[in-house]
């Protein structure tokens, strides 16, 4: 029974890899109609209303009195508003490439957080097979020519905070998970999200005297259809997912299928956009693979662990 649960937890982390995967694809189509503070603004108002709908009809309970939104409100805080609002800024002055180096460090700092916060343990060869995972998603990046020289100071201060902010994200669930549902906390992250999203929308087109014009995207059938995969798939399905994994696996677990997702957006280019793959493609993809296999492989033994804690 317990095999079972567990291939199933894992079932679901890994449709939520292919699902953040793909919506690198998504928001690249979408982005040719409007921008990125505007794109956030879209996706979130829509996740929030597909959530707040069936609640305010009576259809969903919600079960959250003000105290208990206290406490989750620092999780919608870092993820979206932080992570994808630090993201945004700091690639104004950075690469996608840049910011695809830092987001893949991730399980590290989730490691480091997780150890801090919960004392979670791990073994060295878990810790190992963390850097193999991150190792091959900056292999493929280095290889596909991005590096970090010339990157301002202010990029790299944005990014990594992008990045602490999703790994602290992660704990924090993982800590609150025996309190909150997972349909709890995603309802407050997408409500979070549209709040600060939709007021940085707002106030830039109010700025610039363009509020006429905050609609005009949803003239392209494009524009729409990857709306609604970045919003009910990539916003509500894989939050709603990655709360649910959190609950039953380890965060730093939980984190290596971030990486996973960029092996998943790897082979949607060249399935979908006709990227070239290269064999360099292939390398950091089975490191990236084979350090999740590591980190998810057979349980130690008591005294082994044991032995290994003691050994720090």
């Amino acid at each position: 029974m317990e095999a079972a649960r567990q291939r199933t937890v894992y079932g679901l982390a890994l449709l939520y890899a292919v699902i953040i995967g793909f919506a690198f694809l998504f928001t690249k189509q979408a982005m040719v109609y409007t921008n990125p503070v505007d794109m956030l603004a879209f996706r979130f108002t829509l996740s929030f209303l597909v959530l707040a709908l069936p609640v305010a009809a009576g259809r969903v309970k919600l079960g959250l009195p003000g105290g208990d939104w206290r406490r989750i409100v620092p999780i919608g805080l870092l993820y979206p508003a932080l992570f994808f609002g630090f993201q945004a800024y700091g690639l104004m002055v950075t690469t996608s490439s840049e910011a695809g180096i830092f987001q893949a460090t991730t399980p590290v700092f989730t490691l480091v957080l997780a150890s801090a916060l919960l004392h979670e343990r791990t073994s060295r060869i878990q810790k190992t097979a963390v850097f193999c995972s991150v190792g091959g998603v900056i292999f493929i990046m280095a290889m596909s020519g991005a590096s970090v020289n010339g990157t301002s100071f202010g990029g790299i201060a944005l990014l990594l905070a992008s990045t602490f902010a999703l790994s602290l994200y992660g704990v924090l669930v993982r800590r609150w998970r025996g309190e909150f549902t997972p349909f709890q906390m995603t309802y407050v992250m997408m409500t979070v999200g549209c709040v600060v999203f939709d007021g940085s929308a707002l106030g830039r087109h109010a700025y610039a005297g363009t509020l006429g014009g905050v609609l005009e995207p949803f003239a392209h059938g494009g524009f729409i259809a990857s709306l609604l995969y970045i919003a009910l798939l990539s916003s509500v399905v894989s939050s709603m997912l990655s709360n649910y994994v959190l609950s039953r696996i380890e965060a730093y677990k939980m984190s290596l299928f971030i990486n996973l997702g960029t092996f998943v957006s790897i082979v949607a280019g060249v399935a979908f956009e006709g990227d070239r793959l290269a064999y360099y493609h292939v390398i950091g993809a089975l490191l990236i693979i084979g350090g999740v296999l590591g980190v998810h492989g057979r349980k130690r033994k008591p005294r082994q662990a044991a032995m290994e804690v003691e050994a720090g």
